[in-house]
């Protein structure tokens, strides 16, 4: 609901008009082209979204190949940096560590620690729950 997708619900449901939201979907299947046409498309400054993939493992290399041609790790890292480098009042993460390797995970935990950015995030992966976050809501499925 928060990122405008429309789920039935009951009550009152209110989002103030200049909330910025930043959301890292769970799917990296519609990311294509190069990283320089994505920043620009996303409206994101160049150089920071850049620092923040350098930050996450990526190469020089790896910022001359088009995003279709990466790995889904890579793709997820590309989602999550964009996420980064955009200022935002609320952050939503749908399965962040999708594909994610164990030091990027690190890294990704020790940067919401140290920027305690508001953030409401879906993740199955418990020990990063349990360091990062500072309230938890299970959800359970009742099929």
């Amino acid at each position: 609901m928060i990122i405008g997708e429309p789920i039935k619900y009951n009550g009152e449901f209110k989002i103030i008009n200049d909330l910025k939201i930043s959301y890292v979907s769970q799917s990296t299947e519609n990311l294509k082209g190069p990283l320089k046409e994505f920043s620009r498309e996303n409206k994101l400054e160049e150089s920071i979204f850049k620092a923040m993939l350098s930050k996450l493992g990526f190469s020089k290399i790896d910022f001359d190949t088009n995003i279709d041609k990466m790995s889904e790790g890579q793709k997820k890292k590309v989602l999550i940096a964009k996420s980064i480098s955009e200022q935002a009042n609320i952050y939503i993460w749908d399965e962040p560590l999708n594909y994610i390797d164990i030091l990027s995970r690190i890294q990704i935990e020790d940067a919401i620690l140290k920027y305690k950015p508001t953030l409401i995030f879906v993740e199955h992966d418990e020990a990063f729950v349990e360091r990062v976050a500072t309230k938890i809501v299970y959800i359970e499925n009742d099929k």
